[in-house]
């Protein structure tokens, strides 16, 4: 906990690592609200995925390009525009009653104008604290972020329940709006600047370190995707159960990263972290009831927030500073693939063998997830006793002497 007041004690640290959490509290509000929104609308769970999955595969599609573009165009003027067109379109999807095909045409574009708001920050954070406070950085934005997951399932489902789906979804543009403005106004984010980088778009896919933190990034947040899908099946129309179980499983997740997430990591750090997960996922598909649920999840996040530190930090360590960006981006479009794949496969489920089928889906994306980085253990980077700094964009040049 020492290390977390030292780092909060650097200057601008404090205002990037709040303002960049208050502008992504949508995601932790945009599925289960649209989930709502969508069903209430055409009775239809199947439904639902899709225009979630289509707002998530536009997000993915547009992330590495937007991110790649930070460095032609800047952040602060890319980041604007693209805030005030999401908020536009999502606004809109909330009060017009669009059929189906409309909403996941529209939610496809709205995804695609969404800011890369977690590139940017990771990108900043190297430049903004002494190296020794960058993983402990790392693991207290992932970390933090549980926020998201505890506060936005509590609050989406009680503004839904009380108020309308409708109102949901605007209260999660509010947060966009102003958390967006509060971030793209701050000074750290107009003084970073990136570096283009010297490898195509999409060069940084031939990195071992970027394709694995990809790949296990889509079926690990499928897997959180699934899981949030079942408990809105299980409890969504009953009351507010679902958001406090879900606020419970992000709440293990907060546990868990400041217990583990600042310690060293090893090559095997990511498979103990997903054991968690999957142990507690497994123990979840026995019962279906408000408590036993709340307990099994609670046992599955804590390992989330270590997991995802992991997948950043070894990100951060191993790639130029001018692919950072990018590198994230890809990293975020397998998560947000994973978001659609997730949902659209639970909600499926939901659909045909009913809720408690979503949560044994979700299992089968944790054992994936788990098997996965056993398979790729070997490509793993060691990064016990070093910083996790980039690497320079420049190098040694010999000279004749």
């Amino acid at each position: 906990m020492k290390t977390y007041a030292e780092l909060l004690k650097v200057r601008g640290v404090t205002r990037v690592v709040l303002s960049q959490l208050l502008a992504r509290f949508p995601h932790g509000m945009l599925s289960i609200a649209f989930l709502i929104h969508v069903e209430r609308i055409h009775n239809s769970y199947a439904a639902a995925g899709l225009v979630v999955g289509a707002i998530s595969l536009g997000e993915a599609i547009a992330g590495p390009i937007s991110s790649r573009l930070m460095s032609r165009w800047g952040m602060r003027p890319l980041l604007s525009v693209m805030a005030v067109v999401a908020v536009v379109l999502f606004c809109a999807m909330a009060i017009i009653p669009f059929s189906v095909p409309v909403m996941i045409l529209l939610g496809f574009i709205a995804g695609c104008s969404y800011p890369p708001i977690q590139p940017a920050v990771r990108t900043i954070y190297p430049k903004l604290v002494p190296n020794r406070l960058l993983t402990p950085l790392f693991s207290l934005d992932a970390t933090a972020q549980e926020i998201i997951w505890i506060v936005g399932p509590v609050l989406t489902t009680f503004v839904a329940v009380q108020f309308g789906s409708t109102e949901a979804i605007l209260t999660a543009m509010a947060f966009l709006a102003v958390g967006g403005a509060w971030f793209i106004t701050s000074p750290s984010v107009g003084q970073v600047r990136i570096p283009p980088s010297k490898r195509r778009l999409g060069g940084v896919l031939t990195r071992s370190p970027v394709i694995i933190s990809m790949t296990l990034g889509l079926t690990l947040v499928a897997t959180f995707s699934a899981v949030e899908a079942g408990i809105i099946g299980l409890f969504g129309k009953e009351g507010p159960e679902a958001g406090w179980i879900l606020a419970i499983y992000a709440l293990g997740s907060l546990v868990g990263g400041l217990a583990w997430g600042h310690r060293e990591i090893a090559p095997w750090s990511l498979t103990r972290r997903l054991l968690v997960i999957t142990g507690g996922l497994v123990a979840a598909t026995f019962a279906s009831d408000f408590w036993w649920l709340s307990f099994t999840l609670f046992i599955s996040g804590l390992g989330v927030a270590p997991a995802l530190t992991v997948l950043f930090t070894n990100i951060s360590a191993t790639m130029k500073f001018s692919e950072t960006a990018e590198s994230y981006a890809w990293i975020g479009t397998g998560q947000l693939i994973g978001v659609g794949v997730g949902a659209a496969v639970a909600g499926f489920c939901i659909d045909h063998f009913g809720a408690p089928s979503a949560i044994i889906a979700a299992t089968a994306f944790a054992v994936i997830t788990a098997l996965g980085a056993v398979v790729t253990y070997r490509w793993s980077p060691d990064l016990r006793g070093t910083t996790g700094v980039p690497l320079p964009d420049t190098g040694p040049v010999e000279t004749i002497s």
